[in-house]
């Protein structure tokens, strides 16, 4: 009986053990350090990734994630400075806590810190922001802007109030606006749109007609250009005429001038030959010689009263052969008489 009963205390003390030991034991994640509170105290030593032991039910431990994380807030509503409300459905908030920075921002803010920082800031930051602008504006024109502006407000307050958080991004969701508030914008950007159109349709028709206009202009200065080269052309062709015809008549004049030469020198050349060539003995031998070419001799008592040249006797011997020729019964002649005695009988 004594050892069944020191059989089951040794049980219950190793199970107790165990038991102990499996609430000593703990993991840390990695990118996570782990804070641990003892009697509700914080510690100032977090521990790393791993197995780690502390005490059991005295000492407990959270785990605080130290890479990006992101927090989300939803349902965030949003009074415009015209009295509308709207809700943003969600807004993404991207952080990172710095290893360095965790035991001060868990004991100031605990470790659930970013409900204080990030999630309460967001409402504060985003009705801050919408109570000074419109429905339009917050809607439409500035909603590209929520994002960063929410950004650098958090940035500005974690700074000094937790450094060591960094806002790496926010991203905001289209805001959810009353139906009828949707269907005015809705008609208003289909009337944008249609407005769009209009002004693009304009410029188009604007851009056809300068692009006409630059076409007729081009045209226009091809045809003068080509204008301008043919006159051009035609003016080189008269040049070029004027000075084939100023080189012919150079020439032709040049050829004048060396005939004219030429026969100004045969002629002074003639002159001064005949100058030396006809002397007063040449021109007593010449008179003799014309007057022996030139002379006739007649013998008889008397000198004849008509003289008749070569002609004269050659006219005068056709006539004659004209005469023989006359058939018979023209001639006044007897056929005993002879044309030759007829003839000097006539004469």
């Amino acid at each position: 009986m004594a050892m069944a009963q020191a059989g089951a205390a040794a049980a219950a003390a190793t199970g107790l053990l165990v038991f102990l030991l499996y609430s000593a034991i703990h993991r840390v994640e990695e990118g996570h350090l782990a804070v641990y509170y003892r009697g509700g105290a914080l510690l100032t030593s977090p521990s790393g990734p791993g197995y780690h032991i502390m005490l059991p039910f005295i000492t407990t431990f959270k785990s605080v994630q130290t890479t990006l994380q992101t927090d989300e807030v939803k349902n965030v509503p949003c009074g415009t400075s015209g009295g509308v409300m709207i809700y943003i459905d969600r807004i993404e908030v991207v952080n990172k806590l710095a290893p360095y920075a965790v035991y001060d921002i868990v004991r100031n803010y605990t470790a659930d810190y970013d409900k204080t920082l990030i999630f309460n800031k967001i409402h504060h930051e985003l009705n801050q922001f919408c109570s000074a602008h419109t429905l339009q504006e917050v809607y439409i024109e500035l909603f590209d802007q929520i994002d960063e502006n929410l950004k650098l407000a958090l940035q500005k307050d974690l700074n000094v109030m937790a450094p060591g958080l960094t806002i790496q991004a926010v991203r905001v969701t289209k805001p959810k606006i009353p139906e009828a508030i949707r269907r005015n914008f809705e008609l208003m950007e289909a009337e944008k749109t249609k407005l769009l159109i209009a002004a693009q349709r304009q410029k188009v028709v604007e851009k056809e007609a300068e692009t006409d206009r630059k076409k007729a202009l081009i045209e226009a200065e091809k045809a003068a250009q080509v204008a301008r080269i043919h006159y051009q052309q035609k003016i080189m062709e008269k040049e070029t005429e004027k000075r084939i015809s100023e080189i012919e008549d150079a020439a032709f004049l040049a050829r004048e001038k060396a005939r004219a030469d030429a026969e100004y020198y045969t002629a002074r050349k003639l002159a001064d030959s005949n100058k030396l060539k006809l002397t007063p003995e040449y021109l007593e031998l010449m008179k003799y010689q014309a007057i022996a070419a030139n002379s006739k001799l007649y013998f008889g008592d008397r000198i004849p009263g008509v003289f008749l040249d070569s002609c004269a006797f050659q006219q005068a011997s056709l006539r004659t052969a004209q005469q023989s020729s006359l058939p018979a019964q023209e001639s006044p002649e007897s056929p005993g008489e002879s044309p030759l005695r007829g003839k000097e009988s006539s004469g």
